[in-house]
């Protein structure tokens, strides 16, 4: 019997389908589109990150604005800052006309009689920019910490800036170099490469003497200048840059770099910020008060903000004006009002311009509490120059040793 064929069908697997191949092009462009993201994320956890650290280190600005604006030029936005700001003092700009508030010309003593010895003819009154003279308007007050023997130390005064911004004060200090001795301090941002022998905080066996504490200039980076303490060039200095100049011996003046003032072993710290804007008792030709690319970028490029400046008269004292809504020439029209031969802008804007004094009994120790603002307007407190978070350099003036005894 013919044997009988299997008709069965053999057995097969289903068959799945190959899954499609995707595309080159698509593939890498989801790895681009995965990777952007990332980088993304991480991008903005780091500038939040440091944008959440800035808003809450004081040593970026009183200010929230002053600290966004310092993180944002630290991290290449300073175009937008820049931007924020101009649109800020378009809709700002400084205020025109009126009067002052009152008691802005300062009170106290002042007529006093002066005991003789070693120490410089007190200064003479300033004629206001702002004409008629207002009551008290430029007459000069005893300021801070007297010698044992009850010799004014320091004198103050106001005026009105300008004869436009008359609702403005600015401030003026005389100080007399032979009964101050000056000490730069230097600070990790500004100059940086520390450490320093003197930073911030001020010691506290320092201050049972200190007079004064006040702001240095820029950045480094926008001083077009270097910076010379503990004897060494902590940025190169430059032929020709205005100078604050401290000796030894603790005597402060100020000038050109490599005209009046050099090294030599006499020097103890040198600190340079652009060029004078005084010169030979008058303004130095071709000083222009919408200059900003000379004498410093301000907020929002308003010519008229907040500026520092320091100066010397012809007997060696010092002159530190400050005040808000000054131009460049302004701040060198009241230095050449207040007596100065040469003078330099120092640092500008709101939150970096202060003058604190202090005048507590000799011998006691002071802290920030116990400083005074030349301005009640500086928003900069006093006890900046005695925290350890402070990192810019700054100027102190404290009694001599020979004053510190009646005679």
């Amino acid at each position: 019997m013919e044997s009988m064929t299997n008709r069965r069908a053999t057995y097969r697997p289903p068959h799945v389908e190959d899954a499609p191949q995707v595309p080159r092009m698509t593939y890498y462009k989801r790895r681009f589109l995965l990777s952007l993201t990332v980088i993304t994320v991480v991008v903005l956890a780091y500038y939040g990150a440091t944008l959440a650290f800035a808003l809450g280190n004081q040593s970026y600005g009183v200010t929230s604005s002053a600290r966004a604006a310092e993180w944002g030029r630290q991290h290449g936005l300073g175009g937008v800052v820049t931007w924020a700001e101009q649109e800020w003092y378009t809709i700002n700009p400084a205020k025109t006309g009126g009067k002052p508030p009152t008691n802005s010309f300062g009170s106290g003593p002042t007529a006093l009689n002066i005991p003789v010895g070693k120490h410089l003819t007190p200064p003479a009154t300033v004629l206001s920019p702002a004409s008629p003279t207002l009551p008290g308007e430029g007459v000069w007050h005893p300021l801070g910490r007297e010698s044992a023997d009850g010799v004014p130390t320091m004198y103050q005064a106001f005026v009105r800036p300008d004869a436009v911004h008359t609702s403005f004060v600015a401030g003026i200090v005389w100080m007399d170099p032979t009964l101050l001795r000056a000490q730069l301090y230097s600070g990790s941002t500004i100059p940086g490469n520390g450490p320093f022998l003197h930073s911030a905080p001020i010691k506290t066996s320092a201050t049972t003497s200190l007079v004064a504490a006040f702001n240095a200039g820029f950045r480094m980076q926008d001083a077009n200048g270097g910076y010379y303490t503990d004897g060494r060039v902590v940025q190169t200095l430059r032929s020709g840059a205005a100078s604050v100049v401290i000796f030894k011996d603790g005597t402060l003046t100020m000038g050109q770099w490599g005209r009046d003032i050099t090294m030599s072993q006499h020097v103890a710290s040198v600190r340079q910020n652009l060029d004078l804007i005084v010169d030979h008792g008058a303004a130095v030709p071709g000083l222009l008060a919408n200059d900003h690319s000379k004498w410093g970028a301000t907020l929002g490029g308003s010519v008229n903000v907040w500026r520092s400046a320091l100066g010397v008269t012809a007997s060696g004292a010092v002159v530190y004006v400050a005040g808000d809504s000054l131009s460049i020439t302004d701040l060198a029209d009241l230095l050449v009002r207040a007596g100065a031969i040469r003078g330099m802008e120092m640092d500008i804007n709101r939150d970096w311009v202060q003058f604190s004094s202090f005048d507590k009994p000799l011998g006691k120790v002071v802290s920030g509490a116990d400083g005074t603002r030349l301005l009640s307007s500086m928003v900069g407190p006093p006890s900046r120059y005695f925290a350890t978070w402070w990192n810019r350099d700054f100027f102190t003036m404290s009694l001599r040793p020979s004053t510190l005894k009646k005679k």
